[in-house]
């Protein structure tokens, strides 16, 4: 989108469903995106869009009954021989528990869960859990593996590591776990870094804190960063390119200017309208999204938007599935309004692309 060095990550059509007794439900459905190296991929949207389960499709790590059933992940991983030889991997093609798989998981891509009291073990110490994923990909014997895991927590800005190391994850504070998990994901130097809400019900201060920790460890060691958050203002100021989701579905994609300076989709204008602004009037209602995103056992027909649309269109919106039209600049919107001529659009200025699931 925003380089012409080929993509670290290129992810086409992924299609990621769960089959329950309740019914098919489409989690991630068609979704299309690049990740280039040493640049940062905001992902945001709603609650109930996919974008968990977009993040742990990547990695092959999907709960039982959920099952990646199309598209194409594609790893261009350097070779380990000193040589400037890439190999392109394609992690759709792996099963969740070879070799090959493994060995992708925390040494080319490392993940940053949503809630690291959850996500650690809670009867292993911290030490030994990070250790074990240094040993799981580096020869190392138990004291070099410490040693290792005492500089990733010195890394991140844990005071006392070698305490640390011997405390389990419930005797250490909310901002001090997400950097012993954010030591984890890096502890082999990964090419990639997934960052699942790397924030949540951390306090400002903390917050601001972890962000700026990933900014600085980016400028690094030049990886490349996925970072998943409904937080928009955290979005302008991390992300160079930013994917919209809704529904399973790409709504948006395009640099983080042209999202924030000239949206194109309805959804991510009324995103961007709910953000509070400082210079407005105090006691002020703030804009809201109509509605809620739909149940996934009842899918709308046509655009999965349109029940909540302030620009809906009878007869086209509900009835067909919007393609994708492509500017120049690569920024990519799924909408009628600018393929059925409600809002004039040039063909100079964006063209009619293929559906966005391809």
């Amino acid at each position: 989108m925003s380089t012409e060095e080929a993509p670290l990550l290129s992810v086409k059509d992924l299609q990621t469903h769960f089959f329950t007794d309740e019914g098919l439900v489409r989690a991630v459905d068609g979704v299309t995106f690049d990740i280039h190296r040493g640049k940062t991929l905001g992902v945001v949207g709603e609650s109930g869009c996919g974008k968990s389960v977009t993040a742990r499709s990547l990695m092959r790590i999907i709960d039982r009954p959920g099952k990646i059933v199309g598209g194409s992940i594609m790893l261009r991983k350097p070779r380990n021989d000193g040589s400037n030889q890439i190999d392109e991997i394609e992690i759709g093609e792996l099963t969740d528990d070879g070799r090959e798989i493994r060995s992708i998981r925390g040494e080319s891509i490392g993940l940053v869960f949503q809630e690291p009291m959850t996500s650690f073990s809670p009867v292993h110490t911290i030490g030994n859990q990070i250790i074990e994923a240094i040993q799981l990909h580096r020869p190392l014997d138990d004291r070099a593996a410490r040693n290792r895991a005492t500089e990733l927590l010195t890394m991140v800005g844990v005071s006392r590591p070698e305490e640390r190391l011997d405390e389990l994850p419930f005797q250490m504070s909310g901002g001090l776990r997400q950097r012993a998990m954010i030591a984890m994901a890096l502890a082999c130097e990964p090419d990639l870094l997934i960052a699942d809400e790397p924030t949540t019900a951390l306090d400002v201060t903390t917050q601001s804190q972890i962000l700026e920790l990933l900014q600085d460890l980016q400028e690094e060691n030049g990886m490349a960063v996925m970072l998943i958050t409904h937080n928009l203002g955290v979005i302008a100021e991390m992300a160079d390119d930013v994917v919209v989701m809704y529904l399973g579905q790409v709504a948006e994609k395009g640099t983080v200017d042209e999202i924030f300076y000239a949206p194109k989709h309805p959804y991510t204008k009324a995103l961007l309208q709910s953000i509070p602004n400082i210079y407005q009037p105090s006691r002020v209602e703030l804009p809201t999204i109509s509605g809620s995103i739909p149940h996934p056992y009842n899918r709308p027909a046509g655009c999965p938007f349109h029940p909540r649309c302030p620009e809906f269109m009878p007869g086209t919106c509900d009835v067909h599935v919007p393609e994708t039209l492509v500017s120049p600049t690569g920024q990519h919107v799924r909408c009628f309004l600018y393929t059925e001529g409600a809002v004039r659009i040039d063909r100079e200025e964006a063209t009619a692309g293929k559906d966005a699931s391809q």
